[in-house]
């Protein structure tokens, strides 16, 4: 008789699966920022952004985030007020609370596919239940929209929102987040033709 094959959790076929999108554009997009003068650090600028947009959305979170090829940096970030509790990125680097692995959350769909991304509960689509923002953070509800560089078509990133309970973002939130990244991408360009920021 054999002896018996220890169990290991990724081996349970009942556990949810995460499959982050393949992103052949990550590298360009990574140049293309540098080129624009944005990426890795944080903008006030942005952080009033995000601010703006989680009042139009009605959401308690919001960012503006830029995506390589291994995490995600919130360049805008707005969390709740103060007393509030805001959101745990879960283990960071010291000196850093705007960095999230590349395989946490939705942003990084909505710049393979170039397209928004309204979950008003992503428990209701098994591809995007699993996601560990969902137990670690506490997330529900996801709204998000690519920012489309005018020259290359590339998607340097995304503005978002997201909230802990159940959304009805409803139309009117996609034509919001739409409308939001194309500001944002009306600025980015302005950046670049700035020289930076």
């Amino acid at each position: 008789m054999s002896a018996p094959v220890p169990y290991t959790p990724q081996d349970d076929p009942t556990a949810p699966r995460l499959v982050t999108p393949d992103d052949p554009d990550a590298p360009a997009r990574v140049a293309r920022l540098r080129q624009i003068g944005v990426g890795n650090l944080p903008v006030p600028e942005f952080d009033q952004f995000a601010r703006n947009l989680a009042r139009s959305v009605g959401a308690p979170y919001a960012m503006v985030n830029f995506i390589d090829e291994n995490q995600q940096y919130f360049a805008g970030l707005f969390t709740p007020a103060d007393g509030q509790p805001s959101v745990d990125l879960g283990p960071q680097p010291a000196s850093t609370d705007r960095v999230m692995a590349r395989d946490h959350g939705w942003c990084p769909y909505v710049v393979v596919r170039k397209k928004a991304l309204v979950l008003e509960d992503v428990c209701d689509y098994p591809r995007f239940a699993g996601n560990p923002v969902i137990n670690q953070i506490g997330i529900r509800s996801y709204i998000g929209a690519p920012l489309i560089d005018w020259n290359t078509g590339i998607a340097l990133g995304t503005v978002c929102a997201i909230a802990p309970e159940i959304t009805p973002w409803g139309r009117q939130g996609l034509d919001t987040i739409k409308s939001m990244a194309q500001q944002m991408v009306d600025r980015l360009r302005e950046i670049e033709e700035q020289g930076g920021i």
